[in-house]
């Protein structure tokens, strides 16, 4: 059995790492060229939504082509300090942008359910997958979600925390993931780190780690640091997070990621990006067209590999497999 490539878009603003007090979306446009490239190698992504793309124009005449074509899926994505209701947290909330979970928790409900009634309205389809704005998860906002009929979520990225980047200045920071299962499991609804038997699948990003000078994989080869993965520092000893989501310097290493995948019987591999860094400008990595073509020359390679060793599905798709046929087919700790 191939196993499954996903892929998942976060689906929102330009160039949020800017912290912009206006938030524009004009990466929109740039989107469909991207699903060309995943029509070609028979991918289908995932586009996680976030507010001002719902409103979007340009995303939602995609969208509603897209669904109507089944092509891709359409789920939740959530930006606490611009999503509608806005309760007002810090004294600057488009400068801190704190995570979601640092609200009280009548404003979480009230949040989930405002983006959730707004994208099944718009694209007439039920949301039932999601990841958290800045990887923030807990048990309420797992419960929250599941009470809202949510099935998988792909916030969690193990081997990293967030402890260190601020939301709220006056709060604790983001979500500690170090020791997260990097497999697919259901989430226990008292323990989001422990496996459970509520049904809320949660299926994390593909991260590796790798520590220099003991590691096989990718012995004697040296990442920069850039925005994601950090290099943290354990002694004299350097550990490097690989993640399957293209810098423009790293497609070597993907590429590695993914044939270890194949190489170690995964059942899936799990791509991240942001719609933004799809435009020239749209975010810090990719600030102009040279650049974008030189992502796109990366995706093609990058996609060919994985249409080759690996089947498309969304994230529902996955979910679907996992729960009904996963069972019989998948070995235990199979990732």
């Amino acid at each position: 059995m191939k196993p499954y490539f996903l892929i998942t878009i976060d689906t929102e603003g330009d160039n949020l790492w800017a912290r912009p007090r206006s938030i524009t979306a004009h990466n929109a446009r740039y989107i469909p060229r991207f699903q060309d490239l995943c029509d070609k190698y028979g991918l289908k992504p995932t586009y996680l939504v976030n507010y001002e793309i719902a409103t979007c124009p340009d995303f939602v005449e995609f969208g509603k082509d897209i669904i109507k074509g089944n092509k891709a899926e359409i789920g939740m994505h959530l930006h606490a300090w611009n999503s509608p209701p806005f309760h007002k947290l810090t004294d600057d909330d488009y400068s801190h942008q704190p995570y979601l979970i640092e609200y009280p928790e009548n404003v979480i409900v009230e949040k989930v359910k405002f983006i959730t009634g707004l994208l099944e309205d718009t694209f007439g389809v039920k949301m039932l997958s999601h990841r958290s704005g800045r990887w923030a998860m807990n048990e309420f906002y797992a419960k929250t979600l599941m009470n809202l009929g949510y099935k998988v979520d792909c916030s969690v990225t193990p081997h990293v925390s967030w402890e260190g980047e601020k939301g709220n200045p006056d709060a604790a920071g983001g979500t500690d993931y170090t020791d997260f299962p990097v497999g697919p499991y259901f989430m226990d609804d008292n323990d989001i780190k422990k496996p459970g038997n509520t049904g809320f699948l949660e299926v994390p990003v593909t991260i590796r780690k790798d520590i220099r000078k003991e590691s096989t994989l990718f012995k004697g080869r040296y990442i920069r640091k850039w925005l994601h993965p950090r290099l943290l520092f354990s002694g004299r000893r350097e550990v490097k997070r690989y993640w399957l989501r293209p810098n423009g310097r790293n497609l070597d290493d993907m590429s590695k990621l993914i044939e270890s995948a194949v190489r170690s019987k995964c059942i899936y591999a799990e791509f991240m990006f942001h719609s933004s860094e799809l435009m020239p400008g749209g975010s810090p990595h990719f600030k102009d067209e040279p650049s974008i073509d030189k992502l796109y020359a990366d995706l093609e390679q990058l996609f060919e590999l994985a249409g080759t060793d690996f089947r498309g599905a969304s994230m529902i798709d996955f979910y679907n497999w996992f729960s009904a046929k996963g069972k019989s087919e998948r070995k235990d700790g199979d990732v």
